[in-house]
């Protein structure tokens, strides 16, 4: 397969195409961790945070929140700045200089009300002269990679073609202001996670950009991430809940490239088979539960487990049944010994989830 490997632009040493997406609750430390266990021997590619918010930076201790752990496996960890302000953001990339980052990434795709209500996220869509500028003046003060997540864009001007006018506008923009990379997911600030990802504006992105451009939205399964790459000609995939709940497609999408088994599964195929996923899924609950113990207070630890819980099971048949066991394990043993119990069962499987309004 042909593949430029955008981000190997930015930093040289990688070359795996796909990556995490930047997921409140969910991009931390213990997921990365649970991803980096399935990433192939040898492959390298870049890790995200999740969002972090600038008003809220500058007084922490980086480095020791649960957003801003890291490991010495978090190589070319980029985290996720969302505001629009420079008096807070300067201030936030000075203290992220702390646990070492390669890259900053700006949000300007988060469709949440409060984010819109702030003018963050994907509300910086609609002032592009303002959301230029936060790009300009982000890439002043720091020497790192500066990249931005967007949307395709607000709903506010209906027309289509003027859509698609504005969202060229915007996107040349950027690229004048000086950001290293764009990641689009190609859905209007409206639809949330509802619909169908535009894959075809990825498309028309790529081949109007001067710099690497990468594709997020409806990969379920790693033919997706494939067929993103090839439908579309970006650089590179970044993949939100289905990673989440399959990590193991690292491990598929690196057989299928070519790379060696991940270290420690030497020998080893990866699951395909709707059962061979369902029974990984126990393996990976197990690996989560332990870093969620090793990073995270007791209480912390359960909260994200459960949160975690809510994601990953829906693309597991009985998935509710699991929820409810583990509901009221409170320690790295129970959480195990029912874990096990649950996957003894040979009736279950898993399945490509498509209703993504969950």
């Amino acid at each position: 397969m042909n593949h430029t490997l955008g981000p190997s632009k930015l930093w040289p040493s990688i070359n795996f195409p796909f990556t995490l997406a930047p997921m409140v609750g969910l991009s931390h430390v213990a997921l990365r961790s649970v991803v980096q266990d399935y990433m192939p021997a040898g492959a390298i590619t870049y890790w995200p945070t999740e969002m972090l918010n600038s008003r809220r930076l500058p007084n922490q201790l980086v480095g020791e929140t649960p957003e801003t752990l890291r490991t010495d496996r978090d190589n070319y960890l980029v985290p996720q700045i969302l505001g629009n302000d420079l008096k807070f953001i300067a201030p936030s990339l000075e203290k992220l200089k702390d646990i070492q980052v390669a890259g900053i990434d700006i949000n300007m795709g988060c469709p949440v009300s409060r984010a819109l209500k702030h003018n963050y996220g994907v509300a910086l869509m609609g002032e592009p002269e303002y959301a230029w500028r936060i790009v300009r003046e982000t890439k002043s003060c720091c020497e790192i990679p500066v990249t931005v997540k967007l949307r395709a864009g607000l709903d506010h001007l209906g027309d289509p073609k003027e859509q698609e006018r504005h969202f060229d506008h915007f996107t040349d923009g950027l690229m004048k202001a000086g950001a290293d990379l764009l990641c689009l997911h190609p859905r209007m600030a409206s639809q949330k996670r509802k619909g169908n990802a535009d894959w075809t504006q990825i498309s028309r992105l790529k081949k109007r950009s001067s710099i690497p451009i990468i594709g997020n939205g409806d990969v379920q399964v790693w033919e997706d991430a494939l067929s993103m790459l090839e439908q579309t000609g970006c650089d590179g995939v970044m993949i939100g809940r289905a990673l989440t709940s399959r990590p193991w497609m690292m491990w598929q999408l690196g057989e299928e490239l070519g790379f060696p088994a991940p270290i420690g599964r030497e020998g080893e195929r990866a699951p395909r088979t709707p059962e061979e996923e369902a029974r990984e899924l126990g393996v990976a609950l197990k690996k989560f539960v332990l870093y969620c113990f090793e990073f995270f207070d007791e209480t912390f630890a359960n909260k994200k487990i459960k949160f975690y819980l809510r994601v990953a099971h829906p693309w597991l048949n009985f998935g509710h049944s699991l929820c409810k066991k583990l509901g009221k394990c409170r320690s790295v043993e129970e959480y195990n010994e029912n874990i096990d119990l649950f996957f003894t069962s040979s009736s279950l499987s898993y399945s490509k989830f498509t209703d993504l309004t969950y």
